[in-house]
């Protein structure tokens, strides 16, 4: 299994991420990864990220924004 993450805009249009992610191989090295990277990834552009394994949607969009998401 791989996991995944797309990074977005807050229209929903892909964008590079600041930070390069790896492939992870499980849901909890992702989402820790997100974890220690939202600051960067926020400032870089990407304003909201989806989780994916193999491909197959897990969750998302989800905000990057801590005050918005409040």
């Amino acid at each position: 299994m791989v996991w995944t993450w797309r990074f977005e805009k807050s229209d929903g249009t892909e964008v590079q991420p600041a930070v390069q992610p790896e492939e992870f191989t499980t849901q909890g090295d992702a989402e820790s990864w997100i974890g220690e990277t939202w600051r960067e990834l926020l400032e870089g552009g990407a304003a909201q990220v989806t989780l994916y394994e193999d491909g197959a949607k897990i969750y998302g969009p989800m905000s990057l924004d801590a005050e918005a998401a409040q």
